[in-house]
């Protein structure tokens, strides 16, 4: 687990507001916070899936400082203090039916290539939050403009390469291609800034 600096931790920080419907999202992701912070597997086990815990458990980071509340059973627990990679600055959490079913979190990767095929295989899966652990939410608002069609034009992953300040890595497709601009560190972590396009 990678140790920034951050601010004495707790799950039960300051709380905005919350959407109707959200409290009761709240308890569950809570506990399963608290049972994370404790190293409590048992714990989390009563309150989230096997899939969740293990995603838990494996969050690269310290624990976020601040618990930012839920918007309907989307709840989210952020860094105030430190700059993870990617949009979500944290942990976010799905609840259905009383329990944690899902685990979004901030991830640590080391390679450009890592990040950018990340986003790619959540832009294939629709899946947003999975885009937002890899890319800051900018990319990932211009690369969901349009769904991934499974059907459509076949995209080729060509690598990447360095450019100023970060790296651009490709993917071709007939008729064009597609920039990921990613930028970070390997001892940061990276994560994709923006995204482009080219025509043939």
């Amino acid at each position: 687990m990678l140790m920034l600096p951050s601010a004495p931790v707790s799950a039960q920080a300051v709380t905005p507001a919350q959407a109707p419907g959200s409290a009761a999202s709240a308890t569950p992701a809570k506990k399963l916070f608290g049972a994370w912070v404790r190293g409590d597997r048992r714990e989390a086990a009563r309150v989230a899936t096997p899939s969740a815990v293990k995603a838990m458990f494996s969050y690269a980071y310290r624990a976020p400082d601040e618990f930012a509340g839920c918007s309907g059973n989307a709840c989210r627990f952020v860094h105030t203090s430190v700059n993870v990679p990617g949009g979500l600055d944290g942990i976010l959490m799905i609840v259905s039916g009383g329990k944690v079913t899902k685990v979004y979190g901030s991830r640590h990767f080391t390679t450009p290539s890592a990040a950018a095929k990340h986003l790619f295989a959540a832009w294939k899966k629709n899946d947003r939050n999975r885009g937002l652990e890899a890319a800051r939410t900018a990319a990932v608002d211009r690369l969901f403009r349009v769904k991934y069609d499974p059907k459509g034009v076949t995209h080729f992953f060509q690598g990447c390469s360095p450019e100023p300040k970060g790296y651009s890595c490709a993917y071709s497709y007939e008729g064009g291609a597609m920039f990921m601009h990613v930028r970070g560190s390997k001892a940061k972590g990276y994560d994709v800034r923006s995204i482009g396009y080219i025509a043939d």
